[in-house]
């Protein structure tokens, strides 16, 4: 488990499905990311089991009232986008009714942080479909540097759209100015 200043970062749970159909059965939420709106609780059981249960990837809760809003990750390897151990990929998203409220970004230093100082990651790479303009947003609040397109960006959805890559060095996270001050500060836990 992960703390920031307003959030935890714990592990997915079953007790989870429900709120997670809610969140997910918006179709401004998934489609952005590149995956499909959630059908049932069922599915969303599913997806905790197969899906976000995988190593590194956390739910993101709300410490003022313990509300689901969210979901943060990295993926190494072959599954990041460099495919290199040592840089994993960072993922998030959050629903809707939390948008506007700087959860994804307060959720993503968090997790780029334990990326460089706990996973030992060179570089952490994050992605956005053409047209995402909200994780756009908080890509450039991380200070990711961008990359390249990737114009026939993979989706679950049995299509392919234009994919931004971006990269974000080490040693650029830690000396790159003020933009991480505020994050690298907040009190962070992990048990």
């Amino acid at each position: 488990m992960l703390e920031t200043e307003r959030l935890i970062l714990r592990p997915w749970k079953d007790g989870d499905a429900e709120t997670l159909y809610e969140l997910a059965k918006d179709p401004k939420v998934g489609p952005a990311a590149g995956w499909p709106v959630h059908k049932s609780v069922e599915e969303s059981r599913d997806i905790i089991h197969n899906v976000l249960s995988a190593p590194e990837t956390y739910a993101v809760v709300r410490k003022v009232d313990g509300r689901l809003v969210g979901s943060v990750g990295l993926k190494f390897g072959e599954d990041s986008t460099s495919e290199k151990q040592d840089e994993p990929e960072l993922g998030y998203w959050i629903g809707k009714p939390f948008w506007g409220n700087g959860y994804a970004t307060e959720a993503a230093h968090e997790m780029i942080l334990r990326a460089f100082t706990d996973c030992h990651a060179a570089a952490v790479w994050c992605c956005h479909y053409e047209g995402n303009e909200r994780s756009q947003r908080v890509i450039e609040k991380c200070s990711f540097q961008y990359v390249r397109t990737n114009p026939e960006g993979e989706t679950l959805l049995g299509y392919h759209l234009p994919e931004l890559e971006y990269r974000l060095a080490k040693e650029d996270f830690f000396l790159g100015g003020s933009s991480h001050t505020t994050v690298i500060n907040l009190s962070r836990n992990t048990t």
